[in-house]
């Protein structure tokens, strides 16, 4: 592509520096036994880093607490052993001349209750995910209290092994925006009630955060309007509703919003063209991430049903870029079905791209 393609001009953030503006999205991908990324892991982000991608943003990853994993196989990003392990695949793909930030995640009360540890969330609900399961156990303020710190923890821990930046999971009906949703949050003390207070959990998150890494450690925030099991579900009706979110996260130390939508050409409101991104950006002067069927004809939902794919031109993607609507753009599918796909998007090369079936949800693409 040209010199002025937006995709491949460099960018930088803080400790976030990027050859492009091509990120990773995350992806789960259950292949790290134990909670520790093995080696097959480290080759999968490595190869992707090689072929161009600019930040990989990982797979969720666990903070320390008992309650924090709700799936097979999940990397940690606490303990020695997978710290060990993640400051491995850092090395790797700064070598590759990539830049790395893990995800943090709690997934609260999506996780199925068993033996060891109890499904949680704000309130004692079932996650609207799975209406006819038990009820989550309500967090008591000083579990509250202890699920911050372990978030503060990793972060801490990312800065000390090297990573480019860290990425809060706010999205998708996982435990932070459990604190969101008046669906999961009943509360009427200073964590629940009103809009102010529901993000009141969001913000402490990310004041910890921030004062346990630095002042110039780049900190993700990851948000969405849909959720698991309420995927026409809406946090913001208007910008002005967003407008209060985004700036409340910005000023408690947000450098950078991922906004998640299913399809990024949607728009977010009546009576203008701006997605999720492009709002976030303008209202929150902060960049934004863009993601959603980016390089791909189908939504991940129709993919999970089995619709075929098709490899999607970019021109639309690049349009909004070059009007300077959000900074940077998230690819999964396309990258979990071919790691070479930003290398060949940057060149002009789509029509060789491996495109995304459902089946390759199970396992690692090389």
């Amino acid at each position: 592509m040209s010199s002025t393609d937006p995709l491949s001009a460099p960018f930088s953030l803080g400790s976030l520096s990027m050859r492009n503006r091509i990120v990773m999205a995350p992806m789960t991908r259950s292949r790290s036994p134990g909670g520790v990324p093995n080696d097959e892991v480290l080759a999968y982000y490595e190869r992707r880093a090689r072929a161009q991608v600019g930040l990989i943003i990982t797979e969720g990853t666990t903070v320390g607490h008992r309650s924090a994993s709700g799936y097979p196989d999940v990397p940690e990003f606490h303990g020695e052993q997978a710290l060990a392990a993640w400051a491995r695949i850092v090395d790797a793909v700064h070598a590759a001349g990539g830049a790395i930030a893990p995800q943090l995640w709690h997934v609260g009360s999506v996780r199925a209750a068993d033996g060891s540890a109890p499904s949680v969330g704000p309130s004692p609900v079932p996650h609207p995910g799975k209406p006819d399961g038990p009820p989550a156990v309500a967090l008591s303020e000083s579990e509250i209290e202890d699920i911050i710190a372990a978030f503060a923890e990793s972060a801490a821990a990312a800065y000390r092994i090297g990573c480019d930046a860290v990425e809060i999971h706010g999205a998708h009906g996982y435990l932070v925006d459990q604190f969101l949703w008046p669906a999961t949050n009943l509360r009427d003390d200073r964590w629940g009630g009103d809009v102010a207070r529901r993000r009141h959990f969001a913000e402490e998150l990310v004041r910890a955060c921030r004062s346990a890494t630095a002042p110039d450690f780049t900190l993700i925030f990851r948000f969405s309007q849909w959720k698991i099991g309420g995927y026409r579900e809406r946090l913001f009706e208007s910008p002005e509703e967003l407008g209060h979110f985004v700036c409340a996260l910005r000023d408690a130390g947000v450098d950078m919003f991922h906004c998640s939508q299913r399809r990024f050409y949607e728009p977010e409101f009546p009576d203008s063209d701006l997605n999720l991104a492009a709002w976030t950006e303008q209202l929150s002067g902060c960049p934004a991430i863009t993601v959603g069927s980016i390089g791909l004809s189908v939504d991940f939902l129709r993919t999970n049903t089995g619709k075929p794919t098709e490899a999607a031109d970019l021109g639309e993607l690049r349009r909004r870029m070059s009007a300077g609507e959000f900074q940077l753009a998230a690819v999964g599918r396309a990258l979990l079905a071919d790691w070479e796909w930003a290398q060949k998007a940057l060149e002009g090369r789509l029509g060789e791209v491996t495109v995304f079936e459902p089946e390759m949800r199970e396992g690692l693409y090389y």
